[in-house]
Order: C-alpha cells, then sequence, then structure tokens
C-alpha cells in the first residue's frame, strides 16, 4: 500500500490551510520530497519542499510541473474554489466557470498527465480531496462540481487499478480554514483530516469520511430525495 515515507509527493494548493498540513504532515512521515504547488508558491523551511508555481486552469502550466517533477509517486489533488452564494442561479458566469475549472477540470487533467508516470510506480497514489457536499446539493456549482469529481475518481481508480495506481477519494464537512471563517457550524481540524486521509491511504483504503456529516451524507445516497432535502416534502403537502 502507498506509504509518506520515502514518497515523492506533489500537493496543489499547497498554501492554504489544508495543503500545508498535507505538506507538514507529508514530511513528518518520511517523504523524500514534497512539491509545495501553488499559483503563487512560498518558501518553505525544510530543504525537502521544492515549491513549484501551478494554476491547476491551465494546461501548460500542467504540462511544465509534469516537466519539471518526473518523480511524483503521490499526487494530492487538493486545490479548490468556492462560492460566494449557495445558489446556482445566483452564481455569476465567472464563478461557475472558475469552480468548474478548479474543482473538477483540474484534478482530472492532472491525473490524466500523471497516469504514465505513475503508472507501475511502486507506490503510486492519487489522493483527490471532494466534499460531503458531492453528495449534498445545498450549495450551488461547488456541490455540483465535487460531485462530478467523485464520479471520476471512481473512474480513475477503476482505470489505473491494473497499474497499480490507488486512488483515493475525501469527504469531510467544514473545515477549520479560511474558505470555513464565516460559519459557526463545528469543524474539522485541518492537522486531524490531513492525518486521516494518509491513515486510510496506508491502510489501502478507497474513500476517507473524515466527520459525521460525511457518514451521514454517504448513507443517504439511498434514501428517497423528501428524505434527504425535506423542503421538497413541504413543497408538495
Amino acid at each position: 500500500m502507498p506509504s509518506c515515507n520515502g514518497a515523492v509527493v506533489l500537493v496543489t494548493g499547497a498554501n492554504g490551510g489544508i495543503g500545508t498540513n498535507f505538506v507538514r504532515e507529508a514530511l513528518a512521515r518520511g517523504a523524500a520530497k514534497v512539491y509545495a504547488t501553488a499559483r503563487t508558491p512560498r518558501t518553505w523551511d525544510d530543504e525537502r519542499v521544492v515549491p513549484l508555481a501551478l494554476d491547476v486552469t491551465d494546461s501548460a502550466s500542467i504540462a511544465a510541473v509534469v516537466e519539471a517533477a518526473p518523480d511524483v509517486t503521490v499526487l494530492i489533488n487538493n486545490a479548490g474554489a468556492s462560492v460566494s452564494s449557495p445558489g446556482i442561479l445566483s452564481h455569476s458566469d465567472e464563478e461557475i466557470r472558475a469552480n468548474v475549472a478548479t474543482n473538477f477540470l483540474g484534478p482530472v487533467f492532472l491525473a490524466r498527465a500523471y497516469a504514465p508516470l505513475l503508472s507501475n510506480r511502486e507506490g503510486a497514489a492519487i489522493i483527490d480531496v471532494h466534499s460531503a457536499l458531492s453528495w449534498y446539493a445545498v450549495n450551488g456549482i461547488y456541490s455540483a462540481t465535487k460531485a462530478a469529481l467523485w464520479s471520476a475518481t471512481n473512474s480513475l481508480r477503476l482505470e489505473l487499478q491494473p497499474a497499480g495506481v490507488h486512488v483515493v477519494g475525501v469527504h469531510v464537512g467544514w473545515v477549520d480554514t479560511a474558505m470555513a471563517a464565516h460559519t459557526d457550524d463545528p469543524k474539522t481540524d485541518p492537522a486531524v483530516l490531513v492525518s486521516k486521509v494518509f491513515d486510510a491511504t496506508e491502510a489501502g483504503e478507497y474513500e476517507v469520511l473524515a466527520d459525521e456529516t460525511s457518514v451521514q451524507l454517504r448513507a443517504g445516497l439511498s434514501a428517497p430525495l423528501e428524505a434527504v432535502y425535506p423542503q421538497l416534502s413541504r413543497a408538495t403537502s
């Protein structure tokens, strides 16, 4: 099973709260090198960290990173875009396109670009950070893109399994980062989340349900729509 010990890890969105914890936890678990990518990469206090500029919405940027970091064994698709309001009808064209490009197309294109390099490489893995909202359509285009990424991750898992690449999908509700600063709802510590993700990956698990919200929403997939969205029952009563 994939292990961080001796691994070469690439993290997208490395400047954010979750991304920073992915970098630091990979190092703590013995990673040989971590490519910390962001649109504007920052400096790090560990010589094992290699900052790289990456815009996951730009195909040329993706190609440049793959060329600069061909030795990756663990790809972590963490970068994401949020929304300013919950309804798809209230999003601007630009906001919809940005979410699709960042949350869905970026991880898919990165996985596709790295697939030939990861195939048959010892300890190879792809970790896609989804959301509990993959299964709960209350956040407009954000929910839609995370649902699409969940489906794409399932496809990648099947396609890459014969080549020995382990593919993990991560689902979590609110995480205590800047993106969730506007809510007082319970939040998962990003360090706890990342530890759970690496533990699950090293155990050979395919999905990480990092909090109770994710567990409940995953179970709700088999429920009638009126149970998941009670407002539908009220509308017809």
